[in-house]
């Protein structure tokens, strides 16, 4: 082939590819028009479109026509630089560089492909079909070609978005503004948009509620009706256009005048109901009912609350139409109520009275609400004197409501020991009046006079002469407010030692908890102080056995050398008595109460905590002892699931044999009439089924009550003092009870669903839980005695003593179950097997027991 018609060919085959790529060549052609215009100009149509915009919502009305002007020659000869600008810097793309781009899109770039010549091998003809192979792939790959997206892209020459930001105030301004004001601004309006503009409404008029009550604004130009109403406070403006004078309006809304200003703009306020007319073109006439913006209201909710330690709980409600924004309680002195003895007889210092805030709801309506005002004022000088409180609170609106008066006495912490009864009495005179300095001091140097055998704690001792011989030369020199204030407060941290300072002696501070308890009930406290107290005197009771256990550990010989006929007791007897207390404190039952701790403190004076004749119990088994008990009651309860399950498979007694007699053969003679008593008899027996479901039924919610309350009973055990806190194994210990429990609540809800087999597992995961927390405590237990070679030999006695079952494991709560021992060894395993045979004997005759278990005990007592 010669050259001249390879390039014909070459020259057809591009044609070809052009022609079929015409459209998408266009469109990237076009998009790169769009490109370098987008690039050079974006500065003209972004002044464009904020001039626009800013015209649209009202520019040319609020400055004046002289700003405008200027406003808009700078406009035009800013965007004429821009255009001059980027005119300059325009480059005209071709169709070259369209076809470039879209090329380069192409895998192989075919349309460069198709206009290549071979370079050698031209006269080959195997090479000259590779390359005409080589030209019909590359026109194949060229009828995909797809038009380019432009690259719009401008943020290096626009970093701050000023183009966005016109195109946004542009389109807010067509939505919501008036684009028949951008028709204004020009000088000479064609005849026709003068005409368009003189159509449109001569007046807009808008009354925009209180923020606070959440209603929108109404647009006057769009309501079709001649009445509505209003919140109160609610603001009218209005915008007059045209001549002045052309439209006026008349309302009876607002005292002030309706006259608008010289822009033609009129706003005011919504006092009370009332009419607006507007008069002239388009003028319409409304009767505005006003909504009247109600005062809050504000209630107290029960009494006054008074807490351990002095802290205040009054429980108060609040309401409002559109919402409760702050409210205050305020405290003064009811002097009147006052009881005017000792140094409360001199007339009081001026003191303001005690503000406090009331508390909001954070989240939720302010409508109505219920809160708490939760406040300490244990240092205020009005501490447990009559006093008077009033609650305020305002609305948005700003109105102001005051609640009536509620006469009570101020909480404030109370002092049980008497020396720091004292102490706080000398320190409330104090603050009462300056004039008592004199008499304060003179009762603290008496009741410091002679320290020893009454003020035990030296620290408070210290600090009450302190305090006195600040306050002597203060009041020598003319007691002055900030030094009343220091000795106050010195006084306050002396009677704070007092009444809560270390007590070495573990029973010292087990008699002053039962003291401050036995005062409280005599006094009348609150629940929530009795309750702190008594769990002061549980904590003491379990410090003073721990102590006495430790001293009896450590001194066996100071143990044989006690009073043989002092008391005894045990710890699980002790913690009975507390639990006592407990429960008749919460039925209030005080006088009982307070009988019962009288006994426990006379108890308390000769007591020797022992574990039986001879042993000594750690505080911890008393606690095993129970869990020991719980899982007998766990097993018995496990029985009686397993043997109501049994009979409601197999049905109850009457039912079997009733099903035995009916299974006899028909007889020849049997008529009707038989046939019906038969029927009869059906209807018995179904009548027998029902009751006897009933009573299943009754028997499954008793089995569920027997378990909550086993369940509850081995919470309160867990939370007592449950030995090897702090170790593996009584961690280990702990989860295996809380497993215990969980296990029993899911049998509780399987017994009061009727599923007897679902309690029976669960049941079953319950003891296998209670007996491995118990292995485990016991474990814990063991290594926290550490028993010396004495011990070990008094227990290695006590177990030849008999304390172990016939099944050879040991008695007691350690936990432990089984026996480490090899059973057949030895000179006692024949005694050891009668006594199992006994005990098998003995249960198998036992009625009590299941039927199931007797006779799976008969069956192991068939062979002997």
């Amino acid at each position: 082939m010669s050259d001249t018609r390879r390039q014909e060919t070459r020259t057809s085959a591009l044609a070809a590819a052009l022609r079929q790529a015409r459209w998408p060549l266009r469109w990237t052609l076009a998009g790169l028009w769009a490109e370098r215009i987008t690039r050079a100009f974006w500065p003209v149509w972004t002044i464009a479109l904020a001039l626009a915009a800013a015209l649209a919502l009202g520019l040319g009305q609020v400055i004046a026509d002289t700003a405008l002007r200027w406003v808009l020659l700078a406009a035009l000869a800013a965007m004429m630089v821009f255009a001059v600008w980027g005119a300059w810097g325009f480059r005209r793309p071709g169709r070259a560089e369209a076809l470039e781009r879209l090329d380069a899109r192409l895998p192989g770039r075919p349309f460069a492909a198709l206009a290549d010549a071979q370079a050698i091998g031209t006269g080959d003809a195997a090479s000259a079909a590779v390359w005409r192979a080589h030209l019909r792939r590359m026109a194949a790959r060229s009828r995909a070609a797809r038009a380019v997206a432009p690259d719009l892209r401008i943020a290096t020459r626009d970093p701050f978005g000023l183009r966005h930001a016109a195109l946004i105030a542009f389109i807010i301004a067509m939505l919501f503004g008036v684009p028949g004001r951008l028709i204004g601004i020009v000088p000479e309006a064609p005849p026709g948009t003068r005409a368009a503009l003189a159509a449109g409404p001569a007046w807009e008029g808008w009354i925009q509620p209180p923020a606070y009550t959440g209603k929108p604004a109404l647009y006057l130009n769009d309501i079709d009706r001649d009445q509505f109403a209003v919140p109160q406070g609610s603001r009218l403006s209005l915008r007059l256009y045209g001549t002045p004078g052309a439209v006026t309006v008349k309302q009876t809304l607002n005292d002030q005048t309706s006259a608008p200003d010289k822009q033609g703009g009129l706003s005011l306020r919504v006092d009370h109901s009332g009419r607006l007319a507007i008069n002239g073109a388009g003028g319409r006439d409304w009767a505005i009912r006003v909504i009247p913006d109600t005062a809050p209201q504000v209630a107290f909710v029960g009494t006054a609350e008074r807490r351990a330690g002095g802290e205040l709980r009054q429980p108060f409600s609040a309401s409002d139409d559109y919402g409760v924004i702050r409210g205050h309680a305020t405290i003064t002195l009811d002097l009147a109520a006052v009881d005017r003895r000792y140094g409360l007889k001199v007339a009081p210092e001026p003191r303001k009275p005690v503000t406090l805030t009331l508390p909001m709801p954070i989240s939720g309506s302010r409508k109505h609400f219920t809160q708490t005002l939760i406040e300490n004022l244990a240092k205020s000088p009005w501490a447990n004197l009559p006093v008077e409180m009033t609650l305020t609170v305002e609305d948005a609106a700003g109105h102001v409501t005051t609640s009536a008066p509620r006469k009570m006495d101020l909480p404030g912490r109370r002092f049980f020991d008497p020396l720091a009864a004292a102490v706080i009495e000398m320190r409330r005179d104090l603050l009462w009046s300056r004039a008592n300095g004199a008499r304060t001091v003179e009762i603290l140097r008496a009741i410091t006079d002679r320290p020893d055998g009454f003020i035990h704690n030296k620290g408070a001792y210290l600090l009450v002469r302190t305090a006195m011989r600040r306050l002597q030369a203060g009041v020598a020199e003319g007691l002055t407010p900030k030094v009343r204030d220091e000795v106050a407060q010195a006084l306050w941290d002396a009677a704070v030692k007092i009444e809560d300072g270390k007590l070495s002696d573990a029973l010292a501070r087990l008699r002053q908890a039962q003291d401050r308890l036995s005062e409280a009930i005599r006094r009348g406290a609150s629940p929530d102080e009795v309750q702190k107290l008594m769990d002061d005197l549980n904590e003491a009771m379990r410090n003073y056995i721990r102590r006495l256990a430790e001293q009896q550990k450590n001194d066996p010989n100071k143990r044989s050398a006690e009073n043989d006929n002092a008391q005894r007791i045990t710890g699980d007897q002790l913690q009975q008595m507390l639990n006592r207390l407990q429960q008749l404190m919460n039925e209030g039952r005080m006088a009982e109460a307070q009988q019962l701790l009288d006994q426990l403190s006379q108890m308390m004076q000769n007591l020797r905590v022992t574990q039986g004749p001879g042993g000594m119990q750690s505080p911890g088994q008393g606690t095993m002892q129970d869990l020991a008990e719980t899982l007998r009651k766990q097993q018995s309860l496990s029985d009686q699931a397993f043997q109501d399950l049994q009979n409601r498979d197999m049905g109850t007694p009457d039912q079997r044999q009733g099903g035995r007699q009916g299974q006899g053969k028909q007889q020849p003679g049997q008529n009707g009439k038989d046939q019906q008593g038969g029927g009869q008899g059906s209807g018995d027996t179904r009548g027998a089924q029902q009751g006897h479901e009933q009573g299943r039924a009754g028997e499954r919610r008793s089995l569920a009550q027997r378990q909550k309350t086993l369940r509850e009973e081995l919470r309160r055990q867990s939370e007592q003092g449950l030995p090897g806190a702090g170790t593996p194994q009584g961690k280990a210990g702990r989860d295996a009870l809380g497993r215990a429990g969980r296990a029993m609540e899911g049998a509780e809800r399987a017994l009061r669903e009727g599923d007897l087999s679902g309690a029976l597992d669960k049941q079953a995961e319950a003891m296998e839980a209670l007996r491995q927390g118990m292995r485990d405590l016991g474990r814990a237990m063991a290594q926290n005695q550490q028993p010396d070679q004495g011990q070990r030999g008094g227990q290695g006695q006590a177990a030849q003593d008999g304390s172990r079952d016939p099944l050879g494991r040991e008695a007691g709560s350690v936990g432990r179950l089984g026996t480490s021992q090899d059973m057949l060894q030895g000179e006692g395993i024949y005694r050891r097997a009668e006594e199992i045979l006994k005990e098998l004997r003995r249960r198998s005759g036992d009625m009590s027991r299941p039927e199931a278990e007797r006779d799976y005990l008969k069956r192991l007592l068939e062979p002997y």
